[in-house]
């Protein structure tokens, strides 16, 4: 009884074996790199800060949540997962950053009505291939205002969409955003 008790203690605590990841843990990482672009900070104006990152994360795991949604059943599940997996990781980060317990709720729960107006934004100009609605979009939530929305910064985000978009449905639900 004492080994499956350690066993189990252990796992919780991340001794012994390390777990396999999770599919939607695999590709919350693969988003977190892709929203680490350095490309997005020194070419495209975002800010190199909490904000601009938690921007640069919202708008690729936008891209990511859209392209899930033509992937039947399964892509939606994946898909809430995904978000639950995000927001898990942000309620950790504002812990690990001093946030208390209340402060933390009512920030997780702004930093997703944020994401989901982003979501909202970012799929509405896509699937119009609006690149003025887009423009705006980046504007308003990418750059925080801050600047315009280069040609540069819309074709990034379009060629992010066109290789997000481009990936086979099973690469992709396995956890994987490159080929």
């Amino acid at each position: 009884m004492k080994s499956q008790e350690t066993g189990w203690l252990g796992n919780m605590l991340g001794w012994g074996q390390r777990r396999q990841m999770q599919t939607c843990e695999v590709l919350y990482a693969s988003a977190v790199e892709m929203a680490r672009d350095p490309a997005f900070f020194a070419e495209h104006g975002v800010a190199d800060n909490v904000d601009g990152r938690f921007d640069a994360l919202a708008l690729v795991m936008s891209l990511v949540i859209r392209r899930l949604s033509s992937c039947g059943d399964t892509g939606a599940i994946l898909s809430q997962e995904l978000f639950d997996t995000m927001f898990a990781d942000m309620d950790l980060s504002l812990r690990e950053m001093g946030a208390g317990d209340i402060g933390v709720a009512k920030r997780v729960r702004v930093m997703v009505e944020a994401f989901m107006g982003r979501l909202d934004a970012y799929t509405a100009a896509l699937d119009d291939s609006d690149r003025k609605a887009l423009a705006t979009a980046l504007e308003r939530n990418l750059l925080r205002g801050e600047e315009t929305a280069s040609e540069g910064l819309i074709n990034f985000v379009f060629g992010l969409e066109r290789r997000i978009a481009g990936l086979e449905d099973d690469l992709l639900l396995s956890g994987r955003l490159t080929q």
